[in-house]
């Protein structure tokens, strides 16, 4: 390095002492490099504790460690070896002292950037950088450069873009997206880097000029194919074949345009098309989802008027144990959405899917998720159950506000009918809600709206369990007479607070937290999103912390059934079996312990058997609440009889006056 500079320094006739000082500088500053240890971190590793090290020789930069397991793990690394002292082939450029992106021209002592003297040093076609490109590292900061590079590019031609261009921009941009570079992307500091790639090639492809011919510019890892289309074409395709490995097995990919749409144009036009085989492992590290990207990133640039065409996605996995989903990339919340395309058809070895192109919507490509088992079996009964339920539950509180006077006369009972009407109320509220988010479009179109839905349906159905666990305390202050010093008051005081108090504060932050990061909602449905921000997490873990309490509840309720019939005889001890049998009949519903069969649907979530009981449980849980918790209650069903036989009798009554009004009728005044 100093050499170099000494070099420059002579053909730019800088003066002695300057020369020499910046020499000095700069072996100085390799020496201090060199006596630095780099990759490993010194000290004790401790726990998400972090430190940061210099990078190896003949590279900038410095590489970041987290202590995890008592070992320290890399998770950043900007080292590289391109600057803008050495980016270019040739020419009077140098490095500030700064060691910034700009450089200078001795001669004109002017200050520019990397890009500003690629344009002017080379602006017919780019060509003037990509020897030493592809010369380079493939490292995690030679990357970020040329990502950086690429996106200033796009950004400051505003005129047309010609093949030339394109296919210098293409050869830049194939050599970060080698497949051997893909582990590298993870340790870049801007999680952005992989579609801030993807949208600057987009945008940089959209300005491409096509002429009368056809332009097909191929590389490994980045194939571009651009035409001119009318509406007396009969159709357009643009078919690709590309390795997405090492392995030398090819993938295609295929964009057809039909001669219906084509028909909507009114003017001849420009169709490109891109294919990625590698940016979709590229675009996985950023995105964070638990989905993988299994076939070619096929980006197509059309005019406004085209609004629907077809993809053929070859599948890179063959799996059939994966479900394969149809998405789109969605330019401003960077992330796969499936909003913007639908599934036709599917096999073993391919997928064809139905897009709509726009502005938001420019790259698509095939996702495979873990497969989740589907079945209108499922559905019928989760749908028709939801119906009973409601109906169930009107039905439950109307029963309920009927008798009310009549048991709710001791403090006991009173408290033990407060929680059913509740969990009842709850439990209908919530339902409804669940319809509504089911009926909506999508958070794609209406996200406002899928966001109140997804936040009552949380809340509403979190206020259920923990009325299911004010229940099971209740159950407690029965058996164990815990809370016997506490006023009525104070207990329905602690049970409002416990019934919906509580799932309040976990509703409202889990909105608060993952919501301003786009992350509350799942990219498909209106639910809470489990693989970016695990915020599903907030009602999975309260609702089965819930169902063990609840299940230790009723263990203290058979063993004190039992005890009961210690020392009793035969008939005694089988009459003590059915009264746990009645026990657990009505405490399981009620306390919501069903919702544990949801446990064995995610230990083994191919059994169509498990789904079937959990859904029939679940769905007709309203239902076993008016039958178990109403109808089966002794003390309702007399206060139903007396309102029943209160009922004749007045009606009796009133037809006996009746009767006897009619026999002997009031003489009027003679």
């Amino acid at each position: 390095m100093p050499r170099v500079l000494l070099l420059y320094c002579f053909v730019f006739l800088l003066p002695t002492e300057s020369c020499r000082r910046l020499c000095q500088a700069a072996s100085k500053s390799k020496e201090q490099v060199s006596a630095r240890p780099h990759g490993v971190c010194d000290g004790v590793c401790l726990e998400k504790s972090s430190c940061s090290q210099p990078c190896p020789p003949d590279t900038q930069g410095n590489m970041g460690f987290l202590c995890r397991q008592k070992k320290w793990h890399k998770i950043t690394d900007t080292c590289r070896t391109l600057t803008a002292f050495n980016i270019f082939e040739a020419g009077e450029y140098s490095i500030q002292p700064s060691g910034g992106t700009k450089i200078t021209e001795y001669a004109n002592k002017k200050s520019e950037t990397i890009t500003d003297v690629l344009m002017r040093k080379c602006p017919r076609d780019l060509s003037c950088v990509i020897r030493n490109i592809q010369r380079s590292p493939r490292i995690p900061g030679n990357i970020a450069v040329i990502v950086q590079l690429l996106r200033n590019i796009s950004t400051v031609l505003t005129t047309d873009v010609d093949e030339a261009k394109m296919q210098s921009y293409s050869i830049m941009a194939n050599h970060i997206l080698n497949s051997k570079s893909i582990s590298n992307w993870t340790f870049i500091p801007d999680r952005n880097s992989s579609w801030v790639l993807l949208h600057s090639v987009n945008s940089f492809a959209r300005k491409l000029f096509i002429n009368k011919h056809p332009i097909d510019i191929a590389d490994v890892f980045i194939h571009t194919m651009g035409t001119t289309i009318s509406r007396d074409d009969t159709g357009k395709n643009f078919s690709f074949s590309m390795r997405v490995n090492d392995t030398g097995d090819e993938v295609t990919g295929r964009v057809s345009i039909s001669r219906d749409e084509l028909q909507k144009m009114p003017s001849p036009s420009k169709a490109i098309s891109i294919a990625f085989p590698t940016l979709g492992a590229i675009l996985e590290a950023s995105v964070l989802e638990n989905v993988t990207v299994n076939g070619l990133v096929l980006s197509v640039i059309l005019p406004k008027e085209l609004q629907r065409i077809s993809l053929i996605f070859e599948k890179i996995s063959k799996s059939e144990e994966m479900r394969t989903q149809c998405v789109g990339w969605h330019s401003l919340e960077s992330r796969w959405d499936q909003q913007a395309c639908q599934m036709i058809q599917e096999n073993s070895q391919q997928a064809v899917c139905t897009c709509r192109p726009s502005r938001l919507f420019t790259s698509f490509s095939i996702l495979m998720a873990p497969h989740v088992l589907e079945s209108p079996i499922l559905v019928y009964i989760t749908y028709i159950g939801l119906g009973i339920s409601i109906c169930s539950l009107v039905l439950c509180l109307s029963i309920e506000a009927l008798v009310w006077g009549e048991v709710t006369k001791t403090e006991i009972s009173y408290l033990r009918h407060v929680c059913i009407a509740n969990i009842a109320a709850s439990l209908l509220v919530a339902d409804v809600w669940f319809i509504v988010a089911a009926f909506l479009s999508g958070p794609a179109t209406s996200h406002s709206a899928c966001v109140a839905a997804t936040f009552f349906v949380h809340f509403f159905y979190l206020s259920v369990f923990f009325w299911m666990l004010a229940k099971a305390l209740l159950i407690l202050y029965g058996i164990l007479i815990v809370f016997h010093t506490l006023p009525k008051s104070a207990l329905v005081a602690s049970l409002f607070t416990v019934g919906y108090g509580c799932p309040l504060v976990i509703a409202a932050i889990t909105v608060a937290a993952t919501e301003p990061g786009k992350g509350y909602l799942r990219p498909e449905t209106c639910w809470l999103n489990w693989d970016m921000t695990k915020a599903l997490m907030a009602f999975v873990v309260p609702a089965l912390a819930i169902v063990v309490v609840n299940l230790v509840t009723v263990t203290l309720v058979i063993v004190k059934t039992r005890q009961a019939a210690v020392g009793s005889s035969m008939f005694q001890e089988v009459r003590a079996i059915v009264r746990i049998s009645k026990n657990i009949a009505i405490l399981t519903p009620l306390l919501g312990l069903t919702w544990g069969f949801g446990i064995a649907t995610v230990l083994d979530d191919h059994s169509l058997a498990f789904h079937i009981i959990f859904s029939l449980l679940n769905a007709f849980q309203g239902f076993f609440i008016l039958v178990f918790g109403t109808i089966l209650d002794p003390k309702i069903r007399q206060a139903l009889k007396d309102r029943v036989t209160s009922a004749k009798w007045i009606s009796r009554t009133s037809e006996n006056l009746s009767s006897d009004f009619s026999r002997h009728p009031t003489k009027g005044p003679s």
